[in-house]
């Protein structure tokens, strides 16, 4: 017997470590030969394989790999003599076939056993109207759903494996001719440049190819939905999805899409406008209003009607406490409460949030911890912070409450300006893919707030936002659109 090659046989030995590595031995029973055929137990559809795999390996007549290779009705199928080309393909859910067990060279054959979640309702980022669909844990099936909505030729998917342990599947998609190419080679660019073992998620290449990664401000959108998806990169944006991941992410990306949902393009304008505008108001009130509870009580009881400081007063007469452990004991509840009924299942979560809020909020107020207008002010400012309808800025939107009562202890409404200060200019620094991420509130981009605070009719968004850069900046021809044109037949 000859000497068995050794890097493809070291492969082997090092694969057959493992008790589901299997390698066994078939006869082709016209011609009486022998056939090695090695494959990853868990990762084959070992039926598929009995269908359509062995019956041409056993009874087909073939003189080498060739012949066999050309007589599989199957698509993905190929010789190799990478021994690292075998292995990971072989993890991935392929057959090795060899002729001889010393053999260089062997067949592919692709038998990956398939098993995903069928396609749902968004969860996260559910719409009363508009499609129903969310992207799943398969890139291909998330793929799919793209080249769905945007048959085009123009759309072009790169692939990456990123992950020295995992080696997890991603796509880079963008629209040929309409991204900017200087957006495209800097996503193309940081996703080569990934260094690390084990990449499971999405959100681990948002926490690796941010601009600024000590930020609380997310810098790539992430969204469960393939229409939002396909409504951005027709915009000149670039995405990225995973393989194992439900999400993917948009970049560049700026402050004012995190506050907008994607239902508001299926609603008349002007009715978008208006949730759009309720957003941003609930997430200042949401930051705001408890510091500014103690930054009154403390320093400015001259602002304070005099209608309402006698309410104040009576209902803070028994509390023992400084406002600012008034105010963290409820927070603190409220954060509690929300992560206990986060981590438990569903229908205990929510009865948690419910029971727990009004027992807790009630004893307190009537053990004399609380008052009664601190707490009607923390629910309200937790049922505001709910409005944002993406999840990692909502997480961002309630941590930012905590530097704000802090600054509001020490200086009163001087320190909560001087918070917001330092929050403006933490924004005015932030880049979003190397674009500015305040953009068009600042730079200045006059003809971009069709969308931004408020969104303007769909006929009126002719041009595609100027702060992409986009190779097509024209979308349609805007007059014509705006024409009510009736044709007789």
């Amino acid at each position: 017997m000859a000497a068995p090659t050794e890097s493809v046989w070291s492969m082997l030995q090092t694969l057959g470590r493992s008790v589901d590595f299997q390698t066994k031995v078939y006869r082709n029973q016209p011609t009486g030969q022998r056939i090695w055929v090695s494959y990853m137990e868990p990762m084959i559809d070992l039926e598929m394989a009995v269908k359509n795999i062995f019956p041409y390996m056993i009874h087909y007549p073939f003189s080498s790999l060739q012949d066999l290779c050309d007589a599989l009705p199957l698509d993905e199928v190929h010789l190799s003599s990478d021994p690292n080309g075998m292995k990971q393909q072989l993890l991935e859910g392929y057959l090795l076939i060899r002729l001889n067990e010393t053999d260089e060279t062997g067949l592919l054959v692709k038998a990956q056993k398939t098993l995903e979640r069928t396609l749902t309702i968004p969860e996260v980022e559910f719409s009363v109207v508009g499609p129903k669909e969310s992207f799943i844990e398969s890139l291909e099936t998330n793929l799919y759903l793209l080249r769905k909505r945007i048959p085009s030729d123009h759309l072009t998917v790169n692939m990456f494996r990123v992950g020295t342990l995992s080696q997890t599947k991603l796509a880079v998609v963008y629209i040929d001719g309409i991204a900017d190419r200087e957006n495209v080679q800097t996503v193309l660019q940081r996703i080569q440049a990934i260094e690390f073992d084990e990449i499971i998620d999405s959100s681990y290449i948002v926490q690796i190819i941010s601009d600024n990664r000590h930020s609380l401000f997310p810098q790539l959108l992430d969204t469960e939905r393939p229409d939002r998806v396909a409504a951005v990169l027709a915009e000149g944006k670039v995405a990225i999805l995973v393989d194992g991941s439900p999400h993917a992410l948009i970049g560049p990306t700026t402050l004012v899409e995190f506050f907008s949902s994607f239902e508001d393009y299926f609603l008349n304008w002007t009715i978008a406008s208006f949730f759009r505008l309720i957003r941003l108001f609930s997430v200042a009130f949401s930051i705001l209003i408890t510091p500014i509870y103690v930054a009154t009580l403390n320093y400015h009881y001259e602002l304070i009607p005099k209608d309402l400081l006698g309410t104040l007063i009576t209902s803070r007469k028994e509390i023992p406490f400084p406002p600012i452990l008034e105010v963290l004991f409820l927070e603190l509840t409220i954060e509690l409460l929300r992560e206990a009924g986060a981590r438990l299942p569903t229908k205990v979560g929510q009865t948690i949030g419910i029971v727990g809020g009004i027992v807790i909020g009630t004893a307190s107020v009537e053990a004399g911890l609380t008052s009664n207008v601190l707490l009607i002010l923390v629910a309200l400012a937790a049922l505001a912070s709910f409005t944002t309808p993406v999840y990692k800025m909502g997480n961002t939107i309630r941590l930012m409450r905590f530097p704000f009562l802090l600054f509001a202890e020490m200086w009163g409404l001087l320190g909560v300006a001087f918070c917001f200060c330092i929050v403006m200019t933490h924004l005015l620094s932030l880049t979003s893919l190397g674009r500015p991420f305040l953009v068009p509130l600042y730079p200045p981009r006059w003809k971009d707030w069709k969308d931004a605070l408020i969104r303007l009719p769909l006929t009126s968004q002719a041009k595609r936002p100027s702060s992409l850069r986009t190779q097509q900046p024209i979308r349609f021809d805007g007059k014509k659109a705006k024409e009510k044109r009736d044709i007789d037949e």
